[in-house]
């Protein structure tokens, strides 16, 4: 399996965490969650998780994405989602986390709905 990758840019005054491959226990699930804590500790608010190039994501991901949301929520900082896949999508929906997180189906919908 692909280990997860990340890159972080900037979209204005929002951060983007574009995520790749697979976030799974010991592979990508530590790194996720001290990407986002470390954005958030900087004093980003505004924070999205670009998931369009995750293939595969585990409880453990997705304990670790709850877990970045919780501690971002902590620091009044906003999480959402963008580019879920299908598989995504359908684990959120499972495990009914679709009711907790602002998902966007594109990058640009999910700034503009910071805007």
């Amino acid at each position: 399996m692909p280990k997860m990758g990340s890159k972080v840019f900037d979209e204005g005054e929002v951060k983007v965490v574009a995520l790749s491959g697979s976030i799974t226990l010991g592979s990508g699930d530590v790194t996720m969650r001290n990407l986002i804590k470390d954005l958030v500790e900087q004093g980003h608010q505004k924070i999205i998780v670009d998931l369009g190039e995750v293939s595969f994501m585990d409880s453990t991901g997705l304990g670790e994405l709850v877990s970045a949301y919780t501690s971002a929520r902590g620091k009044n900082a906003t999480l959402k989602l963008a580019n879920l896949t299908k598989k995504i999508d359908d684990l959120m929906e499972i495990t009914q986390l679709s009711s907790v997180f602002d998902s966007f189906e594109s990058l640009e919908e999910a700034v503009q709905s910071f805007r």
